[in-house]
């Protein structure tokens, strides 16, 4: 699971789309690559084959991996973005099973990195791993070794138009769930649909949403063990319950058709201001940013009951991390791992993070700089400990898809909330 957030100096401690984007291999590069690992006629020119997950950065990291070639003219880089709503995890495990394995990949940490653990390299002695803080390290390091480097870090919460609220006459923001849907009553008295609902995404529903009845649980690493030796469940533990009445909540006042919307649909609706709210992350303000530039936004949390100390958090953690493949060819992890360092080491590559990707820094030497109201709020509510921990790393393998969609039809009506804990508890049960 990943651990409550320390408070740390700039900040304390998501997926993306549901499309796939990608740039990819030539043949010709391909080719170039074969060439380089067998010594051939390209002599020293390398090829990196990416494989990433964030949809929303794709254009930007290929302009950062462009600027790294100018740097670098021997090497290239092949990158293939594959987005939440498309399973990178089986993606990429299809990538393996083909022969076409990437040099450098992403992996989610704690239960994931003990998975692929045999095809990680040992990034230990990496220059950045001493810049980072140990918190954002954690979920990548195991035996006391680490392989992986940290994206940013992330929070998640309902993001508000700001404009809408004053609209709708709402002054003072909502801290409890009471609150939330007196709130949500005004903004549809005011002709705004207070939610943009995406849960046409598994994982927003089964995974971020969910996420909060671990969070809220008094000890999350102690529940989930109970969970793993049949000593708890989630029928009948009372935070669950809350959990699903604050997504009653959203599907009452949100956009029609939820469990088609996606998450293109979801952040365009809000970003257009035709919703007052959306469950999402401050990695949406590049899209955000896009359709919608200086958007008067921010981050409420998300509350499961009317214990307003107890609800006024963000959840934040390290929504993945960079891995380089173990068996890769010498000079293209060698390549890889350069990158990795000049990304979050070079003037060029911390500007591009924080100002271009928006990425709250899991380095203590890059500032928290030009992130966005979104992420400026992250770093406020970490900075004050007012944060909720992010769990699902640690969850049995698949089965936040198959919580997804067990939550998917209790929102299509097809099963009734004690049907849908007995889902949950049997996924756990089969899948642990």
């Amino acid at each position: 699971m990943a651990p409550k957030m320390k408070r740390l100096p700039l900040v304390a401690g998501m997926l993306s789309a549901s499309l796939l984007v990608s740039t990819a291999c030539s043949n010709d590069a391909s080719e170039d690559k074969k060439d380089n690992a067998s010594g051939g006629a390209k002599g020293d020119e390398v090829v990196v084959d990416m494989f990433q997950f964030k949809v929303e950065i794709a254009d930007q990291l290929k302009a950062l991996t462009d600027q790294y070639t100018k740097e670098h003219p021997n090497v290239k880089f092949n990158i293939q973005t594959v987005g939440g709503g498309a399973d990178y995890g089986a993606a990429l495990k299809a990538q393996f099973a083909s022969g076409n394995e990437p040099d450098l990949f992403n992996n989610g940490g704690y239960q994931e990195a003990k998975i692929w653990k045999e095809k990680l390299e040992d990034l230990s002695d990496q220059p950045w791993v001493k810049d980072a803080y140990e918190t954002a390290l954690e979920p990548m390091t195991m035996d006391g070794k680490v392989y992986g480097q940290p994206l940013n870090l992330e929070g998640y919460g309902f993001i508000y138009n700001k404009d809408l609220f004053e609209k709708a006459g709402i002054k003072e923001l909502p801290k409890t769930l009471s609150e939330l849907e007196a709130a949500s009553k005004k903004l549809k008295d005011a002709g705004i649909t207070p939610f943009s609902v995406g849960y046409g995404e598994w994982w927003v529903i089964g995974q971020h949403l969910l996420n909060l009845g671990f969070a809220h649980q008094g000890d999350p690493d102690a529940f989930i063990n109970g969970l793993n030796e049949g000593k708890a469940t989630i029928a009948g533990n009372e935070k669950f319950n809350e959990v699903i009445d604050l997504l009653d909540v959203t599907v009452k006042y949100g956009n029609k058709n939820p469990l088609t919307t996606d998450y293109n649909t979801q952040v365009t609706q809000f970003a257009s201001g035709e919703t007052a709210m959306m469950q999402q992350g401050n990695w949406t303000q590049p899209m955000i940013d896009k359709i919608s530039p200086d958007m008067n936004i921010g981050f409420l949390p998300m509350p499961i009951s009317d214990d307003a100390e107890a609800n006024d958090k963000l959840q934040v953690g390290v929504p993945n991390n960079w891995v380089v493949n173990k068996n890769a060819p010498e000079a293209d992890k060698e390549a890889a791992k350069d990158f990795l360092n000049w990304m979050v080491s070079s003037e060029v590559g911390k500007k591009a993070l924080v100002e271009d990707f928006k990425f709250i820094p899991a380095f203590k030497t890059i500032e928290a700089k030009g992130v966005g109201p979104l992420g400026e709020d992250i770093v406020k509510y970490s900075g004050e400990n007012k944060t909720l921990s992010w769990n699902w790393f640690k969850f049995p393998n698949g089965a936040t898809q198959e919580f997804g969609a067990a939550m998917q039809a209790y929102v299509g009506g097809q099963t009734s909330k004690e049907e849908l804990f007995k889902a949950l508890d049997a996924t756990w049960t089969k899948l642990k």
